[in-house]
C-alpha cells in the first residue's frame, strides 16, 4: 500500500478487496456444487439422463466435437455474427438516438414509432427479416441487429435527454455549439447508460442470432441445438447451451472491464 494514504484508508481498500474475492469464490462454488449434484444424480439415476445428460458426458462430448475440429467452426460462425449483430445494432442505434436528440421535430414525429416497434415481438418477425434479407448469415445478422436497435435508440436517447439542462444552458450562453455541446456535456454524462445498454445488447444479439440459426443456418450454436433436439441427442443440446452461456459471460466481462476504465475517466 502507499504512505500516503491513512491506516483507516488502508484496511477500507484491504476489506474491499477481500470482499470482491470472497463474492468471488462463493459464485465459483455454487457453480462447482451444483455441477456436482448433477453429476451425483444421474450416477443413482435420479434424474433421467436421456433428458437431462450430465457433466461428465457433457465434458466427453465436447473434448470429441473439439478434437474433430466440428466445434470451433460452429462456434466461430456464431460468436461472428453475434459480434456483427451487435455492432451494428448498437452503433445504429446510437446515431439514431444523436440524431433524435439533435432534432425535437423528429424526436416527437417518430415516438409513437419506436413505441410501437419496442413493443412488437421481434423473433416473430425473424422468418420475415430472413426473406427479405437472405438465407445466408446476412439474415441471421439483420435479426440480431432488428432486436438490439430499438433498445439502443430508446435508453441512449432517454439518457440524452436526461442531461442537466442548466449544463446545457450555461455552455448556450457562452457560445457552445450544438455538437459541441454533445461532445463535453451530453455525451460524457451518458457513459453509464451506454455501458448499460452494451450489456443489454450482448443478450439480444445472442437472441436474434440463435433465432435465426433456427431457421435457416447449417453451422452455429443454434443449429447444434436444433440438430440434438431432431436426433434426440440432447447431451449435444446442453453442450451447445453451456457454450453459449460460457461466451455470453466472457463478452459480458469484456464489456465490464470496459465499463469501469470508462467509470475511471
Amino acid at each position: 500500500m502507499s504512505k500516503n494514504i491513512s491506516k483507516e484508508h488502508e484496511n477500507y481498500l484491504i476489506n474491499i478487496k477481500r470482499k470482491k474475492r470472497n463474492i468471488f469464490i462463493t459464485q465459483i462454488g455454487i457453480l462447482i456444487f451444483g455441477l456436482c449434484l448433477w453429476e451425483i444424480a444421474a450416477h443413482f439415476k435420479w434424474i433421467d439422463t436421456f433428458l437431462t445428460s450430465y457433466p461428465s458426458q457433457i465434458w466427453r462430448l465436447f473434448l470429441i466435437y473439439a478434437k474433430q475440429g466440428n466445434l470451433f467452426h460452429h462456434v466461430g460462425i456464431s460468436v461472428f455474427e453475434t459480434i456483427m449483430g451487435f455492432l451494428g445494432g448498437t452503433l445504429l442505434g446510437i446515431i439514431v438516438a444523436i440524431g433524435l436528440w439533435w432534432s425535437d421535430f423528429w424526436a416527437k414525429v417518430l415516438d409513437p414509432y419506436l413505441v410501437m416497434l419496442n413493443s412488437l415481438p421481434k423473433t416473430a418477425l425473424a422468418p420475415i427479416i430472413i426473406i427479405w434479407v437472405g438465407a445466408g448469415y446476412s439474415g441471421i445478422i439483420v435479426t440480431a441487429i432488428t432486436i438490439s436497435i430499438v433498445v439502443t435508440i430508446m435508453n441512449m436517447f432517454a439518457s440524452f435527454m436526461a442531461v442537466d439542462e442548466d449544463k446545457i444552458r450555461l455552455l448556450t450562453t457562452f457560445g457552445a455549439t450544438k455538437l459541441q455541446i454533445f461532445q463535453k456535456v451530453v455525451l460524457p454524462s451518458s457513459i453509464p447508460t451506454l455501458m448499460s445498454t452494451l450489456k443489454i445488447n450482448i443478450g439480444l444479439s445472442w437472441v436474434g442470432v440463435i433465432v435465426g440459426e433456427f431457421l435457416v443456418s447449417k453451422a452455429g450454436i443454434g443449429y447444434l441445438i436444433v440438430y440434438g433436439g431432431q436426433v434426440f441427442k440432447l447431451d449435444i443440446v446442453m453442450m451447445s447451451v453451456f457454450l453459449l452461456a460460457i461466451i455470453s459471460a466472457l463478452m459480458y466481462k469484456i464489456i465490464a472491464i470496459l465499463e469501469d476504465k470508462f467509470k475511471r475517466w
